[in-house]
């Protein structure tokens, strides 16, 4: 029969062997390690990845938002809709002749309805032609009237910007069928131009809600989520 002490030193042994060899594993191989590890980690649970990817993205976009949060959250006339006195502002740089832009607008639509102390800003971004350049004059000129809504609603419900859809969204807003010269307007089309470029743009639609910047037709989830983190930070 062994006795008390070599069972006591055998076991002994076998932990000291077992931590020796995590120890070992560690020195020798982290890569092995970590890589496992993280791989386990995003296998459990894949939202680790965009999380990440989100979190660096804010990190990179925050001093541009805190340098020019006036200025984005900022309205220019009437292109807003929405909270008077918002809880949070959600700013959507877009284009009319844009499909993504065009399917977005279930998604805010709902939102404004579900959530009054929401403030939708829109700011123009035409880069899609000529006609999306016209639209967008049209709408900032209407807007300064205090009828952007009466504009931008008929233009999305006529269609692509074109000179008759153009024309028919002017007449709903009480405006010439064609844009008057006016150097505010050129003013607020190049400043979100470069507002846009600061904040990493790559096309239309382009959403700022507090800190988090999102490029493409992100949808109603992804506004929500973004608009109830805003709100917790405010």
């Amino acid at each position: 029969m062994p006795r008390p002490g070599l069972i006591g030193a055998a076991l002994a042994g076998g932990i000291v062997g077992s931590l020796l060899t995590v120890a070992l594993l560690f020195v020798a191989a982290p890569g092995v390690l970590s890589s496992k590890i993280v791989r386990a980690g995003l296998l459990a649970d894949p939202r680790i990845l965009s999380d990440t990817v989100d979190a660096l993205r804010d990190a990179q976009y925050a001093p541009i938002l805190a340098a020019n949060r006036a200025a984005i959250e900022t309205p220019f006339g009437s292109s807003w809709k929405g909270a008077a006195k918002p809880e949070v502002t959600l700013v959507e740089f877009f284009d009319y002749a844009c499909p993504y832009c065009k399917a977005s607008n279930p998604a805010v639509d709902r939102l404004l309805q579900e959530d009054k102390g929401l403030r939708v800003v829109y700011r123009e971004l035409p880069i899609l032609g000529p006609d999306s350049l016209t639209a967008a004059r049209l709408s900032l000129e209407a807007s300064k009237l205090g009828r952007f809504a009466r504009f931008h609603d008929t233009l999305w419900a006529a269609g692509r910007p074109s000179p008759e859809t153009n024309a028919q969204a002017a007449v709903a807003a009480g405006i010439a069928p064609q844009p008057a010269p006016d150097p505010a307007i050129e003013l607020e089309l190049n400043g979100n131009m470069k507002l846009a470029g600061q904040l990493g743009a790559t096309g239309t639609p382009l959403f700022v809600i507090g800190d988090r910047v999102m490029n493409g037709a992100v949808g109603y989830d992804m506004l929500k989520d973004a608009i109830a983190k805003a709100r917790a930070k405010a």
